[in-house]
């Protein structure tokens, strides 16, 4: 759902190019892939239906620790009530996060092996 929320603020806003990343690797090969069998292809087709619009998108994966405000946000959303909630002037704290990332810096990432 968030995919769709994204696209459609994006779309609401007059963003005609737009990069959505998630690091949800499932969420971007479903996109890509899910036949019409799938229990969640009406979701699929939602998000595409978005893409078909007048504009440019792309959707990609990558790592928690490659998008660090993106998961700053997550981890505060849940103290929030349920619903789209738009920030229009950032946090300190997540202009931090924001610069960090800008910056092309990434946590370290822990593969357990067990």
């Amino acid at each position: 759902m968030g995919i769709i929320q994204g696209l459609q603020c994006a779309w609401e806003l007059g963003v005609r190019k737009a990069v959505l990343q998630t690091d949800s690797k499932a969420a971007v090969e479903l996109i890509s892939s899910a036949s019409s069998l799938h229990p969640h292809y009406q979701l699929v087709l939602q998000v595409r239906r978005l893409r078909e619009r007048q504009w440019e998108t792309e959707i990609e994966h990558v790592f928690r620790e490659g998008n660090v405000a993106a998961d700053f946000l997550a981890s505060t959303g849940h103290s929030l009530p349920l619903g789209v909630h738009l920030i229009s002037i950032p946090s300190p704290l997540l202009n931090f996060w924001l610069l960090y990332d800008l910056e092309g810096n990434q946590s370290p990432r822990l593969i357990s092996s067990g």
